[in-house]
């Protein structure tokens, strides 16, 4: 485990139910173009790996496929049994799988690969588990962010928010890759996955202003953990530049319009 991955797994400790009522309705936008990419339908043998809440794996099973679903946090398993009491659940971390190789027709990861220290071999953990001319597909977040995936950034550089030591500033940069289009293609070229194709999505989220500050103040993700080892001070100071550069972002009824972008890749092993 690297030192990115044990950060990434405090992060997350005990923020299921955070997530499920700030991040997870954005998370869930892609579901149907996931599924789609790994060609889910009715008998897929699937594996959802980093279900978080279920939202995948349900969709998926709503499709008629038999849905393995896999976390690493307890917090999140516990709500995917709510989500998706049909599909089998198992605790796992990547890159490494408790499953046969070629044991799933599809295999998916929706924003997980976001979150580990070794990307390419995470990628290629999810191709070792998928049958020969079976598909694999995931999302991660675009680089540079769009204005709505920026605006909690900004929020806590303006309120004057220092990082300390003990949080990791991101991935080792032999580990990295660029985060468009070509970077996540050729991720899927060098793991092994042919027929690769990599396109971006973007769509404009709504919510309301408390709900969106509820995740950094419910140190949900990185942006969460670093507000929540600030002092009080610096924290009602990003409290405050987050309403002030919220109003950029609002719409006459109050709720914020956020826009986002994800990058969408598949391929075939």
């Amino acid at each position: 485990m690297t030192v990115f991955d044990e950060s990434e797994r405090l992060i997350w400790a005990g923020r299921g139910d955070a997530y499920a009522a700030s991040f997870a309705k954005l998370c869930a936008y892609p579901v149907g173009r996931l599924l789609d990419a790994a060609g889910v339908g009715e008998g897929t043998r699937v594996l959802d790996v980093g279900t978080g809440p279920g939202t995948v794996a349900a969709a998926a099973v709503a499709r008629g496929a038999r849905v393995t679903a896999v976390d690493r946090e307890p917090s999140m398993l516990a709500l995917a049994a709510r989500t998706a009491p049909e599909a089998g659940l198992r605790t796992a971390l990547l890159p490494e799988l408790p499953f046969e190789s070629g044991e799933f027709d599809a295999v998916v990861a929706n924003f997980v690969l976001n979150h580990v220290g070794r990307p390419r071999a995470a990628l290629e953990e999810l191709r070792r588990v998928v049958r020969a001319g079976g598909r694999v597909a995931v999302t991660v977040w675009a680089r540079p962010p769009a204005p709505g995936q920026a605006l909690l950034g900004r929020a806590i550089a303006a309120g004057g928010a220092v990082r300390p030591p003990h949080l990791p500033a991101g991935l080792d940069p032999d580990e990295d890759f660029p985060r468009d289009e070509a970077g996540l293609g050729a991720l899927f070229a060098a793991a092994g996955l042919a027929d690769g194709a990599c396109g971006t999505l973007r769509w404009d989220h709504r919510a309301g202003r408390e709900e969106w500050w509820s995740a950094p103040a419910g140190g949900v993700a990185s942006s969460g953990r670093l507000v929540r080892a600030q002092t009080p001070e610096v924290r009602a100071a990003i409290k405050r530049c987050f309403d002030r550069l919220s109003v950029e972002f609002a719409d006459p009824d109050g709720k914020l319009r956020l826009p986002h972008a994800a990058l969408l890749a598949h391929g075939r092993r």
